[in-house]
């Protein structure tokens, strides 16, 4: 009984492993291509269990998704004479794996041969343009134009294009540095002469000021010299009309005012003659000359 197990257990397994030289899969993300001897017999892009004959026949799988490219950076000359570091990247699908297989047979080819004609047409479309044109708006026109010119070659490996980018645009060491020196020199240039305007300025507001002030200054004093005028001259008519109605009073105040002014702090030496005409007031209590 157990002899009999053992032998359908074998055959089985024999079965299976014989079966599955006539068997294969083909995976959603995969696409193949089934050879014989080395040459094409069938393509099949749907996924699904496909046949093929044992043996005589082998399968070839290729990936139906996007696949990527990334060429070797690019040195290029832009028209203006500047030297800039182009590093692009591809996007592609594997549209007709036969063709594809009959011009490149691996990825790996492809990315050889289409990367020196992403390279190519890179160098031949931005060696066209100067490098503000790859820093303003116009820098979609030139992507596109190389995404056309890219485009032209894919029917010829089977695949489709589907994107392509520039990652980055450099400038080589060398020539950032004198940019960056010119760039330092003109902005030195632009703030020494914007300091130079603002301190023109300044000095005709500064001018102008002075000159305002001193107009004011003069002004003013020319309006209190008028108002002072004009007031001792009305001081001068009040004690003229009123050393008119009583001028021994008018002669008795002052003569008082002097006093107060000449003992207010109570210190002052005086040496002078006792009938002098400073004291005429001293010498009647009436306030009275006589």
């Amino acid at each position: 009984m157990k002899t009999r197990n053992y032998v359908i257990i074998g055959l089985s397994l024999f079965f299976i492993m014989f079966a599955s030289g006539f068997f294969f899969v083909v995976d959603q993300t995969k696409q193949v291509i089934v050879l014989q001897f080395g040459e094409p017999r069938a393509v099949h892009q749907t996924p699904g269990l496909k046949f093929k004959l044992p043996f005589i026949q082998n399968v070839v799988y290729y990936d139906s998704r996007v696949l990527n490219l990334d060429p070797a950076q690019e040195e290029v000359i832009l028209r203006d004479q500047k030297r800039i570091v182009v590093d692009s990247i591809v996007r592609y699908m594997i549209k007709d794996p036969l063709k594809f297989f009959q011009t490149t047979r691996t990825e790996l080819a492809l990315n050889d041969r289409l990367g020196r004609i992403v390279n190519s047409s890179v160098r031949g479309v931005i060696a066209q343009y100067q490098l503000n044109d790859l820093l303003s708006d116009d820098r979609d026109k030139i992507m596109a134009e190389i995404f056309e010119n890219v485009r032209e070659d894919q029917d010829n490996f089977g695949i489709e294009i589907v994107d392509l980018r520039l990652k980055r645009t450099e400038l080589t060491p060398e020539v950032q540095s004198n940019v960056f020196d010119r760039m330092r020199t003109e902005r030195e240039r632009e703030a020494n002469l914007l300091r130079a305007e603002g301190q023109e300025i300044s000095q005709k507001v500064k001018a102008t000021a002075d000159r305002e002030k001193i107009e004011i200054i003069a002004e003013a004093e020319k309006q209190a010299n008028i108002l002072k005028g004009e007031g001792e001259a009305s001081r001068n008519k009040i004690l003229n009309d009123a050393f008119a109605q009583d001028p021994e009073f008018f002669e008795f105040i002052r003569s008082m005012e002097a006093y107060s002014d000449t003992f207010k702090d109570g210190s002052t030496t005086m040496v002078i003659s006792p009938d002098s005409d400073f004291f005429e007031y001293f010498e009647n209590a009436e306030g009275s000359k006589d």
